[in-house]
């Protein structure tokens, strides 16, 4: 197991603004999830989207090209140190909320989440554990959308 700081193995990217971008198939992030696609990617690798204003808790996870708007931050990510979807599950664990430095707006900084503190085994099992959560996740929303469809 190494201790790193999340500066170490990625380094957090703000988003830009995608008023004057046309519609697409790329999807625009922002602290809430999804607001809508546009035509161009602002990048296109898998990275961790992290928030920075508004609700700190509401973390993303995209594989695929998107865009993020100004509240929220992206990452690239040094996969020969660490799995972009093994990063996602460690920062998912920390409480992003108690690292606030807003006052009327819950707000996170990059200096702040450069320092934070993660405990990364070697990649193969960071392989097997990003398995093992991704099952659980891919059971828990089939289980939503029956209970949708159940609901409807």
């Amino acid at each position: 197991m190494k201790h790193v700081k999340l500066s170490d193995v990625c380094v957090i990217k703000y988003g830009k603004d995608h008023k004057t971008l046309g519609d697409g198939p790329y999807p625009v992030y922002g602290s809430g999830g999804i607001m809508r696609h546009i035509d161009r990617p602002l990048y296109s690798g898998p990275s961790v989207l992290i928030p920075r204003k508004g609700t700190l808790g509401n973390l993303f996870y995209s594989e695929s090209p998107f865009w993020t708007v100004d509240t929220l931050f992206w990452t690239i990510i040094d996969d020969t140190a660490i799995r972009p979807k093994f990063l996602y599950y460690q920062l998912l664990t920390k409480d992003l909320a108690s690292l606030n430095i807003g006052t009327a707006v819950p707000s996170l900084s990059t200096e702040v989440l450069n320092e934070i503190e993660l405990c990364i085994p070697p990649l193969p099992t960071q392989e097997r554990i990003e398995f093992l959560l991704g099952s659980l996740d891919s059971k828990t929303e089939l289980n939503n959308r029956i209970n949708d469809y159940l609901a409807a």
